[in-house]
Order: C-alpha cells, then sequence, then structure tokens
C-alpha cells in the first residue's frame, strides 16, 4: 500500500507540472473509444466535441507549458547576466579593496614622514636660520682678522722691546767692562803711589 504523499508524488512526477495532462490523455482516449463504439450520429458528434475540447485543453496547456519553459529560460538568462553582474562587482570590490589597502600603505608612509618632518623641524627651530649663522660667521671673521691684527701687532713690539733690550744689556756689558777697567786703572794707580811715596822715604 501506498501513503497519501507517495501517491501525490508519483502523480505530480507522472502529471510533470501538475496541470492535469495525463487525466485529459486519459479523457481523450476514454473519448475516442467512446467515439469509434458510439451507437448513434448524436452521440458520435457529442463524443467528437468532447474529443475537440479536450485537445483544445491539451493544446492550451501545452502552449502554457511552452510559454512557462520560454520564460524558465529567459529567468535563466537573466540569473547568468545577474551572475555575471556580480562576479564582476565582486572582483572590481576586490580590485577597489586592493587599491585601497595600497592607499592606506601610503597614507601611512606619508604620515610617516610627516610625523618624521614635524621632528625634524622641531629639532631645526632649536637652531639659529642659516642668515643669522651667516652673520655670527661674518661678524667672528671680522673680530679674527681684528684679533690677528692685534697679536701682529703685540708681536712687533714684542720683538721690538727685544731688541732694545738686547741694545741695552749689550750697553750695560760694555759700561760694566768700562767700570772693571776704570777701576783696574785706579786701583794700578794707587799701587803706584804707594810705591812711590815708600821709595820717596827711603
Amino acid at each position: 500500500s501506498f501513503s497519501p504523499d507517495e501517491v501525490i508524488r508519483k502523480r505530480l512526477l507522472i502529471d510533470g507540472d501538475g496541470a492535469g495532462d495525463d487525466r485529459r490523455i486519459n479523457l481523450l482516449v476514454k473519448s475516442f473509444i467512446k467515439w469509434c463504439n458510439s451507437g448513434s450520429q448524436e452521440e458520435g458528434y457529442f463524443q467528437y466535441q468532447r474529443m475537440l475540447s479536450t485537445l483544445s485543453q491539451c493544446e492550451f496547456s501545452m502552449g502554457k507549458t511552452l510559454l512557462v519553459y520560454d520564460m524558465n529560460l529567459r529567468e535563466m538568462e537573466n540569473y547568468e547576466k545577474i551572475y555575471k553582474d556580480i562576479e564582476n562587482s565582486i572582483a572590481a570590490a576586490h580590485e577597489k579593496i586592493s587599491e585601497c589597502k595600497k592607499q592606506i600603505l601610503q597614507a601611512k608612509r606619508i604620515r610617516k614622514n610627516r610625523q618624521e618632518y614635524d621632528a625634524l623641524a622641531k629639532v631645526i627651530q632649536h637652531h639659529p636660520d642659516r642668515h643669522e649663522t651667516l652673520k655670527q660667521l661674518e661678524a667672528l671673521g671680522k673680530e679674527l682678522q681684528h684679533l690677528s691684527h692685534i697679536k701682529e701687532n703685540v708681536e712687533d713690539k714684542l720683538e721690538l722691546r727685544r731688541k732694545q733690550f738686547h741694545v741695552l744689556l749689550s750697553t750695560i756689558h760694555e759700561l760694566q767692562q768700562t767700570l772693571e777697567n776704570d777701576e783696574k786703572l785706579s786701583e794700578a794707580e794707587e799701587s803706584q803711589e804707594t810705591q812711590m811715596e815708600t821709595e820717596t822715604k827711603q
């Protein structure tokens, strides 16, 4: 025995889309058999009209099925197009994500460079600018040149004083020699006078 669900499932499998095509075909066969076995012309005409009606229903059902089939084909084409559009959108999104990652890396590098520039700028601000440094160097150069002239003048004066001192020492030495000579002469003269006095007394 079959359960009601199994009977319905098999009926749907036989019936196709469940539009009752098997019932119409069975009805058409029965009408054809009755038409063949009809005893009177009126009954034969009735079975004939019934067969035409059943054929019209079958044709209508087949036309509807074809329309549904065409619609399903168009839907499948539409779904394929939508699927391709989605794939293209996904690919474009991946490219955009990759580009955004590159931009993020570039932004990080720019931020790092700016931080380094700011740090360098703070260090530079603690030092005088180039113009002021050049002015200070120029002033120091002039002062150094002035000190160099003073040094040369002092060295010239020292050389002059050294020469003068040398002349003074020479003069003192000569004077000392002269005094010593004078002293020796005085002693010699005194010795001679003493000798002469001694001789006179004798």
